[in-house]
């Protein structure tokens, strides 16, 4: 049965994180980060890895969005939404909606 649940980051106010069967973690063989679910890896670049370390459920968007542009000069705050509505997309993030 198709899901019904928004597969877009929209409001502020939503919470993402990962999903139960994914984890992050740094792959020592490849130096980078690896998104790891049962049946893929996907090596991440050092922005992907920021953006995912700070979606644990607690934080909402707006918060993530502040706390990158505090750590960079520039955020592209329509790039990072679509980066998490494409993992929501496939199901790699959840999101408590705000």
């Amino acid at each position: 049965m198709p899901s019904t649940m928004p597969m877009r980051i929209d409001s502020d106010a939503d919470r993402p994180r990962l999903a139960p069967h994914v984890r992050l973690t740094f792959d020592r063989a490849r130096r980078g980060y690896a998104l790891l679910t049962p049946e893929t890896v996907t090596l991440l670049n050092d922005t992907g890895a920021a953006i995912l370390e700070l979606c644990d459920g607690e934080r909402t968007v707006g918060e993530i969005l502040t706390e990158l542009r505090d750590r960079y000069n520039r955020v592209a705050d329509d790039e990072v939404r679509l980066f998490l509505s494409g993992l929501l997309a496939r199901r790699r993030l959840e999101v408590s909606r705000g």
